[in-house]
């Protein structure tokens, strides 16, 4: 896509606040002196077997990208490519009925949406919010010596994969299941209480990918220890099993070159923390001492957040994975 986008016209506009040049979350409009635009799209293929399931997922999912430019989500419209044989449309009042319900839970009311006949069932959502003009966050603000948080374990890309081949438990079927239908927005409510600098939401490029374009868009390193990432157990023996999404080599392939992994590192670990996640946590750069009351706060609220690593002056990768 990166391809593709150089290859766009870009034409300047003094109340864009925030544009696609640093593949953030969302894009920002400025309304006036103090209010801006949020908007982001996002709709995807079937992750789960459970039709109201991948619907509420799809929800959350879409409704993250505005988490995570510290705005608040105001309404939706639905994006759905379902076939016109062969799948009732049963299905669809399912996979609706989940997103609705999981829209109603963020406070979202649904306008509207649109339908395409397509032999391949995607759906997801287009999502408006508002956003205080001098409270955005983006992924270009991390700065050095913040700390790095994440707020939800990796392993949906992993786990997901499993399910197709009948190879994931029925627990961590479950489990998981619940964490990417878990709105960030308690998260996010928790962060604006803090001095964070940068943040974006951990989506399909894995945490390494999504940690790169913060890197490269703040021009810093960061460093991930590896063994303080959260992550499902069941997903790394799974990845001991090579049951893997198809797009982590492709990302690797992406970042390579400006990554440093240890040796040390497990070979099921390095997969996990390239693993594509649909709905996962918000991956924060933040003050380091904020980091710790931040930290206590969403685990009070239930939350499995926890410091994964540090933001450094840039010397070297823009990634370091120790």
């Amino acid at each position: 896509m990166a391809q593709v986008l150089g290859k766009v016209p870009r034409f300047h506009h003094p109340d864009v606040l925030v544009g696609y040049e640093t593949a953030d979350d969302a894009g920002v409009f400025r309304l006036d002196r103090e209010r801006g635009l949020v908007q982001t799209v996002d709709f995807f293929t079937p992750v789960v077997d459970d039709p109201y399931q991948y619907g509420a997922i799809a929800a959350a999912n879409a409704l993250s990208d505005v988490y995570a430019m510290g705005g608040k989500p105001l309404t939706a419209l639905a994006i759905a490519c379902f076939p016109e044989k062969g799948v009732e449309l049963a299905i669809l009042a399912e996979i609706m009925k989940g997103g609705a319900e999981k829209l109603h839970e963020a406070g979202v009311p649904l306008l509207g949406g649109h339908t395409v006949a397509d032999p391949e069932i995607k759906f997801g959502y287009s999502i408006t919010g508002i956003v205080h003009t001098e409270r955005i966050l983006t992924n270009a603000g991390a700065k050095a010596g913040d700390a790095l948080v994440l707020t939800k374990p990796l392993g949906s890309g992993i786990l997901t994969s499993g399910i197709k081949f009948n190879k994931t438990s029925p627990e961590a079927a479950d489990r998981i299941i619940r964490i990417m239908a878990t709105l960030n927005r308690a998260a996010a409510d928790v962060m604006a209480r803090y001095h964070c600098h940068g943040v974006t939401d951990v989506t399909g490029n894995g945490l390494l990918g999504h940690a790169y374009e913060m890197a490269h868009a703040s021009g810093v390193t960061l460093r991930i220890e590896a063994l303080r990432v959260p992550f499902l157990e069941e997903g790394y023996r799974l990845a001991e099993q090579g049951i893997l999404p198809r797009t982590i080599p492709t990302t690797w392939q992406i970042i390579s070159g400006a990554t440093s992994i240890a040796p040390p590192v497990a070979e099921p670990l390095r997969s996990i923390l390239l693993d594509p996640q649909t709905s996962g946590g918000l991956l924060i750069a933040l003050d380091p001492e904020d980091s710790r009351p931040m930290l206590e706060a969403m685990l009070a609220q239930g939350i499995e957040a926890a410091e994964i690593g540090a933001v450094e002056e840039r010397v070297g990768p823009e990634i370091v994975v120790v």
